[in-house]
């Protein structure tokens, strides 16, 4: 029998394309084709092993092996017979410098511009259900900006009786709300839509972060200032930074009190990539319409139909036309270890673990499949289970050293499913980019590698 206890894993390499592979990969994407991007990623691994096995010269499976016992039990280390660094050596804190590759990173050659781009957050090292706000993905249409919080001004006009200006010290001022939210780009696992396109869970799902955001709920704002919310129907968010990012939001979702014009982050005030000082918060609603460096909220009748919500951020289907206004963000999960790119070195005990989400309330249940999807049992999730909020699921497993093909379902409170590729090309086709919330499948083969696969 294999050993309970003898299951490791290695991690994913990481930074796998450097700078001047870039064009080479936009290359061989036009062309339909991804074999550079998997051969750099193949000779990544590669390097990995060979370090991972260089830092542990013995390569030992067990304690006995070490004949007179383990040098790093026996033997006392300096950090145990110094003294350690000064208390507040350092102002603000940051991770260990063992911890340096854990990093949020950008896809190759998947866009023109570094302001106009995207960087992934490392799902499958992260823990729990928070992102560390400097792991948070990005996403901007003009680059970041660190705006003066003194010189920001939010203002609100339209169909209300008086137009208000707020200053960030008068909204802050304000009775204010904490709450646990995930946050998804729409085109989070876009390149996928076709065929796999990229390694890890980091740059399939990496699109996606959650996180503890307090501030003022926007119906506040809109009672202050006598909006009409008979008449308007919509509103229209707009940002200060250079891209004049606009969305539209139906007033329905603002109502409810769910919606946030929001300061702070993970107890701290937001970071300058994620909008300081202010942005919007639209929980279970796709990332643009969190409008950051926010500066202007206009109540109207009817939707604004502006040029990130006519020309992107829309659905192409099968027939050709495309699909307006899909902003929700539907039931969606990802095993993320073991994910692409890591290696099972053992057979034996392993705890399958990974993230679901859902735009429409919380999670009820996710089923995990090591064989295809043929057999599914139910996981654990982990506490807290919260609306519109990254919910942890884990689940025991046992590795015969066989090949096995590992996947995850979610199911919401609504009694939704998450469906299989299969059935979301049927009703979408394979040439959209957003919304793809398909399952996920994992291949493990027999020598351990995990790599991203698709069924048929």
């Amino acid at each position: 029998m294999p050993n309970p206890i003898a299951g490791r894993l290695r991690k994913a390499p990481e930074n796998f394309v450097r700078g001047g592979d870039v064009a080479q990969v936009v290359a061989q994407a036009r062309a339909g084709r991804r074999d550079f991007i998997r051969g750099a990623f193949a000779a990544a691994a590669g390097v990995t092993a060979g370090a991972a096995l260089a830092q542990d010269g013995r390569n030992v499976e067990n304690l006995e092996d070490l004949g007179g016992g383990d040098p790093d039990i026996l033997e006392l280390p300096a950090h145990s017979k110094g003294l350690g660094q000064p208390v507040a050596s350092e102002g603000y804190g940051r991770p260990s410098k063992y911890e340096a590759n854990v990093q949020r990173r950008q896809s190759p050659g998947l866009t023109q511009t570094r302001q106009a781009s995207v960087s992934f957050a490392p799902l499958q090292s992260l823990f729990g259900i928070v992102t560390p706000s400097g792991l948070h993905f990005e996403r901007h249409h003009q680059g970041w900006w660190d705006i003066d919080p003194s010189r920001h001004r939010l203002m609100i006009n339209g169909l209300v009786k008086s137009a208000k200006v707020f200053t960030m010290d008068e909204i802050m001022r304000l009775p204010a709300v904490s709450r646990f939210h995930f946050i998804e780009c729409g085109a989070n696992t876009g390149m996928e839509w076709g065929n796999v396109a990229v390694p890890t869970v980091q740059y399939t799902h990496g699109m996606l972060s959650c996180s503890e955001f307090t501030g003022v709920p926007l119906i506040t704002l809109l009672e202050m200032a006598g909006a009409d919310l008979k008449k308007g129907r919509f509103i229209l968010a707009e940002g200060a930074d250079g891209s004049s990012m606009t969305r539209t939001i139906p007033v329905e979702l603002i109502t409810s009190g769910e919606v946030l014009v929001a300061y702070g982050q993970n107890g701290e005030m937001l970071r300058p990539e994620q909008g300081y000082p202010l942005r919007l918060v639209v929980p279970g609603v796709q990332g643009v319409s969190w409008v950051k460096y926010l500066r202007r909220i206009e109540v109207g009748d009817q939707p604004y139909a502006t040029k990130d919500e006519a020309v992107h951020y829309i659905d192409l289907l099968p027939d050709g036309q495309h699909r307006q206004y899909t902003s929700i963000q539907e039931c969606k999960s990802v095993v993320t270890t073991p994910s692409g790119g890591q290696m099972l070195l053992d057979k034996g005990f392993y705890n399958i673990t990974g993230l679901a989400w859902s735009g429409r309330g919380k999670i009820k249940r996710v089923d995990v499949s090591v064989d295809g999807g043929r057999n599914w049992r139910t996981a654990r999730l982990e506490g807290p289970v919260m609306s519109k909020c990254l919910t942890r699921f884990n689940i025991d497993w046992v590795w015969d050293g066989k090949p096995a093909i590992i996947q995850s379902r979610a199911m919401d409170e609504t009694g939704y499913v998450q469906p299989t590729y299969q059935q979301n090309r049927a009703v979408r086709g394979s040439r959209s980019i957003y919304h793809n919330n398909s399952i996920q499948s994992w291949a493990l083969r027999e020598d351990g590698e995990v790599v991203n696969v698709q069924l048929a």
